[in-house]
């Protein structure tokens, strides 16, 4: 098609998209962390009960890993969960708000995104 016979182009087309891309990407984000902090939660939480005896031969402070992970490695290892999906997180969600903001700082110069000028 030639540029005189292609459809106009609406002016806020291009900001939709990258908008809807960064947060496409911030949410893909989101679940891939989510998935593998869940992953190991379900490791240490299940598989050191469904192993013990197993995790028993192996010693930490004198005391069979089983035990103490039933005592406090489970305990402590949530709190990492917690402490790196926090961390993480702070981390991708200040990543989408500068993508945003540098959007809308291109919107208001009247650039569609590529440099181009309205």
């Amino acid at each position: 098609m030639s540029p005189e016979t292609s459809p106009p182009v609406e002016p806020g087309l291009p900001h939709q998209r990258r908008l809807l891309a960064a947060r496409a990407s911030h949410w893909r984000r989101t679940r891939r962390l989510t998935f593998v902090l869940m992953t190991v939660w379900l490791a240490t939480g299940f598989c050191t009960v469904f192993f013990a005896r197993e995790l028993s031969r192996i010693t930490v402070f004198g005391w069979p890993l089983s035990f103490y992970m039933a005592a406090q490695g489970a305990s402590l290892v949530c709190l990492a969960i917690i402490g790196v999906y926090a961390w993480r997180m702070r981390g991708y969600d200040r990543g989408l708000a500068d993508a945003l903001a540098r959007d809308l700082k291109n919107g208001e110069n009247g650039e569609t995104g590529d440099g181009v000028a309205q």
